[in-house]
């Protein structure tokens, strides 16, 4: 089967006296018939050149299902006099929320059945799941596209009858104190979280009162309640400056106040304990440290120092309790959890040995205890969830996710690595294999990262990843910069007009497992997703010569054109990442590294590139316009497949089981380039 060849229609973009021929503009009108056309021949093509890989594509289905225990559920989490839980039953693909009174072996109330909700949509995604201040009103929003726009709804616990209020196509919601207020957020056209909106249950929806509009384009607006259920907080944020207003939340139509306006490059986190508010802040703290002030009177003038900044530790996050003050942190790329008396000397941390691991605080809605919830996994442990007395130091193992199929730990062996980057940088790298596994030139390795927006891709664990592991491939993960795995610094080392910091970064720890001898470059496989799909655009363009195949997810590889869209979501929000190409110097540099705008005729390795239609995060043109101008200017036999989801969005299917196919066929694509059948 020939691959579909794309109509050419040039389209000149011109800015700071130069142009751009696109051929491929006319691909963004997806009312076009044409275009559903050329998406639908793509996915045909896709199917012919996989038909051989069917049922290997259907076993992997099966073996990845196989090790999920189907008839699972969560830990139950404590508020107030109700423990709040998930299950899982066999067969189904959507979680049910679930709830008991007063104890757990009291009579279980169903919630939520999101299996029956599901029902008869092909995309089917609950993005908001609230409950009202005295525990009797559920609101829930709803996801029919992929495209993060939600309707949400009001469940009347007691009867269990939807309650005639709806808020349609919003963002997010949350309850004040009072039980009968909740706030919701509002998006612009361009998916941008705009306003917030005070609605009163029984109230007509249209009535709602505007309580906040952040006019400024590069900033997002979204409301949230204190841990001490107090205040409401809003937040006016972009990617590198922050402003916080709150709002007495059992008095939810008061009028904000403003906590501290915004300055550039100024970002904190705002949380409420007894008479003060506590900031997590970059305020002359490139790692951030922990200030507060009184309520009364909470402007940058009156912070005062709780944690001091360390140049050596990232402060991540942070959680009250009466007595105890738990902080996340992050020393030498690896998570910390340090717990903390507030007015006495216990201060320590939990011990974790695993040479690669993250640990993280869970859900703690109980102000007055000494029990905290935290989460542990690591590339060779799966996710384990434990209950830490922080005054006897005892811990309780609550439950570690079950992996049916006969999964032993001890059978599985993970390293951290640090590779050396061209301006002399120590780059961590994690990994796992199977212990039996020979470590050669002939092993297959799947690299993966990301390296964007300050996120950490962390070696936590998955069943998943089992099938690639137990066929002899090693997986790797490599902390490069544009994450802040290694502190702050590591991150602003990856953007603007350091970005390429990042690329180059993944391609020296490539080139660090080649001397290894942990692979080579026929067994050597690459991937990543949104802004890791620019990685993976902008290093097969460096080096393609390193990589035998590409896994690029929802690749984000039309920079410039899409950093001028202005209509388009993540366009003026993220000029505080990439730069704006408005400014001469910006383009310059984005001209010189975006993917699209730097494919030549030349060979490329073997790939397999997927998107949705509904996406609203890095729209379905972008990788379907690469894919053509790689199929055109291309000069190798390799495969190049593209797969378009035309149900879901940035996230790909919804449902625990269909998700899975979606894996099978990007593992089929990995396996199959080496000739593994089975």
């Amino acid at each position: 089967m020939n691959p579909p060849i794309a109509a050419e229609q040039n389209h000149v973009l011109s800015l700071h006296g130069h142009d751009r021929i696109d051929p491929y503009y006319w691909m963004r009108d997806k009312k076009n018939a044409e275009v559903i056309d050329y998406l639908n021949a793509e996915n045909a093509y896709t199917k012919q050149l996989m038909k051989h890989t069917a049922d290997f594509q259907k076993n992997l289905y099966t073996e990845m299902r196989g090790r999920i225990k189907e008839d699972d559920s969560s830990v139950p989490v404590k508020r107030d006099n109700y423990y709040y839980y998930t299950r899982q039953e066999d067969g189904k693909e959507y979680p049910i929320y679930c709830r008991k009174a007063n104890s757990l072996d009291d009579e279980e109330e169903v919630l939520l059945n999101v299996n029956e909700l599901a029902e008869g949509h092909k995309y089917y995604q609950i993005r908001a799941y609230t409950i009202s201040h005295e525990h009797n009103i559920l609101a829930y929003g709803v996801d029919l596209t992929g495209n993060r726009k939600i309707d949400i709804y009001f469940k009347d616990l007691k009867t269990g009858n939807l309650l005639p209020d709806k808020l349609m196509q919003v963002a997010y919601a949350t309850w004040a104190s009072d039980n009968q207020t909740i706030f919701y957020m509002a998006y612009d056209d361009a998916m941008r979280s705009h306003k917030i909106f005070r609605h009163r249950l029984g109230d007509p929806v249209e009535n709602a009162v505007e309580v906040f509009h952040e006019k400024d384009e590069k900033f997002d607006c979204y409301i949230s309640r204190t841990s001490s259920k107090k205040y409401m907080v809003i937040h006016s944020q972009s990617t590198l400056t922050s402003e916080a207003w709150y709002i007495d939340a059992f008095e939810p139509t008061n009028p904000p106040t403003l906590i501290q306006a915004r300055q550039l490059k100024h970002e904190f986190n705002v949380d409420h304990y007894q008479d003060r508010f506590y900031f997590r802040t970059n305020w002359e703290a490139q790692n951030f440290r922990l200030m507060s002030a009184p309520v009364e009177t909470p402007s940058l003038k009156n912070w005062e120092e709780v944690i001091p900044h360390r140049t050596d530790v990232l402060f991540e996050s942070m959680t009250f309790f009466k007595q105890f003050l738990v902080l996340e942190e992050r020393s030498n790329g690896l998570s910390q959890i340090r717990i903390k008396t507030w007015d006495g000397p216990t201060d320590y941390y939990l011990p974790f040995n695993d040479p690669a691991y993250v640990a993280y605080v869970g859900a703690n809605y109980e102000f007055d205890t000494s029990i905290l919830r935290y989460h542990y996994t690591s590339m060779t442990t799966p996710n384990s969830v434990y209950d830490f007395n922080m005054e006897t130091q005892e811990q309780t193992l609550r439950k570690q996710t079950e992996v049916l199929g006969g999964f032993a730990s001890e059978n599985y062996v993970s390293e951290r690595l640090t590779a050396t980057a061209r301006d002399g940088q120590q780059v961590p790298i994690s990994l796992v294999y199977k212990k039996d596994t020979p470590i050669n030139k002939n092993t297959p390795l799947l690299l993966y990262a990301y390296g964007s927006y300050g996120i950490n891709i962390d070696p936590h664990f998955s069943s998943i990843r089992l099938s690639l592991l137990d066929r002899g491939f090693v997986f790797a993960i490599a902390h490069i910069r544009g994450s802040e795995t290694l502190g702050r610094a590591w991150y602003d080392n990856g953007k603007f007009l350091k970005k390429k910091n990042t690329f180059t970064d993944f391609i020296d720890c490539a080139e660090h497992l080649l001397a290894q001898n942990y692979t080579s470059k026929d067994k050597l496989v690459i991937q990543g997703g949104s802004a890791g799909g620019l990685l993976m655009g902008a290093v097969i363009n460096l080096r393609p010569d390193l990589f035998k195949g590409v896994l690029a997810q929802v690749p984000f590889v039309d920079v410039i054109t899409t950093m001028l869209d202005t209509s388009l979501p993540l366009t003026t929000g993220e000029y505080e990442e990439w730069g704006n190409p408005n400014d001469k110097e910006y383009y310059d540099y984005m001209l010189s590294y975006s993917p699209y705008d730097n494919v030549v005729a030349k060979d490329y390795p073997n790939m397999l590139v997927t998107t949705g239609i509904n996406d609203s995060q890095v729209h379905y043109w972008e990788p379907t316009k690469w894919v053509a101008k790689l199929r055109k200017l291309k000069t190798d036999n390799n495969k190049l497949l593209l797969h378009i989801n035309m149900d879901a969005g940035h996230g790909g299917a919804s449902g625990r089981f269909e998700s899975l196919k979606e894996i099978a066929l990007n593992y089929a694509f990995i396996l199959d380039l080496f000739d593994i059948k089975s």
